[in-house]
């Protein structure tokens, strides 16, 4: 089985925490909750942080939650945050999406919030992801579509923004416009009941316009991700140092808006 070979582009600094903890199931996994029952054993692929971790764990009293991630560093957060919400049907550890360590046909549910656009063999994840739901299961896929994301009005130094982060993604080996490409990549990998939707995030309120602008403004110049467009040579710390400025400027404007696409699949593995 293939091993992991992308680079994950935003890394784990507090400007990208920020956007994580936010998340929850129902602004981030509404698509698959209708589905899940008490009894259920889900695995949460790429839990980072554990906020959409804790609520499927919240949803399943009966079953079980096994959070895994990439990253062994962010468990410790993901942990903290089960404990400090009393879950004991919540586990954690480390894996790679290409080449799970579980057995065929184990869990009820594998879901994926935000993490194809950052692998390096999207299908082969989907494939595995497949191979380890048991039958009459659910894998359920949620990505982002960054050249689908929309904002008014056209601060200048945002279409720069958009098109630096998508160069440094793909150079990371991930690809950012995952979002309409879920259902593309489910069938390649073999999967065939597969139930396709979209939804967005919208940020427009004073509140919301200062918090989205400003973790993209600090993403921009203090994050992994800056670090990886200056080394790779696709900015310059003065380019991103401009670009943040512009989402700085952005979030200023009382008539902001920005509109987040995302894809969704779920694909029902056959009894």
């Amino acid at each position: 089985m293939s091993k992991e070979t992308a680079v994950y582009t935003h890394g784990h600094h507090e400007s990208v925490l920020r956007s994580h903890t936010w998340r929850t199931a129902a602004n981030s996994a509404a698509h698959l909750l209708g589905s899940l029952k008490p009894h259920m054993k889900v695995l949460d692929i790429g839990c980072g942080p554990g906020t959409i971790t804790a609520d499927l764990a919240e949803l399943v009293p009966d079953g079980h939650v096994t959070g895994v991630d990439h990253a062994p560093g962010i468990l410790d957060r993901a942990r903290a945050t089960a404990d400090d919400r009393g879950l004991d049907n919540v586990t954690f550890a480390v894996a790679d999406v290409h080449a799970l360590e579980y057995a065929d046909d184990t869990f009820c549910v594998v879901h994926a919030h935000q993490v194809l656009q950052h692998v390096g063999d999207p299908v082969q994840a989907l494939r595995e992801m497949y191979r380890v739901t048991r039958p009459g299961g659910l894998v359920a896929v949620r990505d982002s579509d960054y050249a689908a994301m929309t904002w008014y009005p056209p601060v200048p130094g945002m279409d720069d923004w958009l098109d630096l982060y998508r160069r440094v993604a793909r150079a990371n080996g991930g690809e950012p416009d995952a979002g309409r490409r879920l259902k593309s990549w489910a069938l390649e990998a073999g999967l065939t009941d597969i139930t396709a939707s979209s939804s967005t995030w919208c940020y427009s309120t004073a509140e919301e316009r200062a918090w989205w602008s400003g973790l993209w403004a600090d993403r921009t110049v203090e994050s992994a991700y800056a670090e990886r467009a200056t080394e790779s040579g696709h900015a310059t710390s003065g380019e991103l140092e401009a670009v943040a400025a512009a989402w700085r400027e952005w979030g200023r404007r009382d008539d902001a808006w920005f509109s987040v696409l995302h894809g969704e699949i779920l694909c029902r593995k056959p009894a």
